[in-house]
């Protein structure tokens, strides 16, 4: 079963229902609903949607969003460790580094699904995007 690290920019597609990123994205939030894939996240993620979310509505509403969320998703470890990688990195955006670094650190992970693939052009780990992700487990 494969283990995916769900970038910020996937899970705020779904959230938002972003389109025609929502789409997709609720195709891999499905996946890990049904335990087809093992989903991660990671701390800094939670703590970023719970901020974006909270703009559009109440405490209470985006607090059974996000365990709605943990519900299906695992959650990728951030140590000190993962915090010197991605500091010492050739990442240009650090919340991208320490989700790559988390991934990295975590066993099993081999994969990230974003929509900015070019900021992970340094990771060791495949990035794809959720549409190029679906098709590849579709074959």
């Amino acid at each position: 079963m494969d283990k995916i690290l769900i970038d910020t920019d996937v899970i705020l597609d779904f959230f938002f229902d972003r389109k025609p990123f929502s789409e997709e994205a609720t195709k891999i939030l499905i996946l890990c609903e049904k335990k087809s894939v093992v989903g991660f996240i990671t701390p800094v993620m939670i703590s970023n949607i719970y901020y974006l979310l909270r703009k559009t509505a109440k405490h209470e509403k985006v607090i059974e969003s996000l365990k709605m969320l943990m519900n299906i998703v695992e959650v990728a470890t951030i140590n000190k460790q993962t915090i010197l990688n991605a500091l010492n990195s050739e990442f240009k955006d650090f919340e991208d580094a320490l989700q790559n670094f988390s991934a990295q650190d975590e066993k099993g992970i081999k994969v990230v699904i974003t929509r900015n693939i070019k900021d992970y052009k340094t990771s060791n780990l495949s990035v794809m995007t959720p549409e190029s992700y679906l098709k590849a487990i579709e074959k």
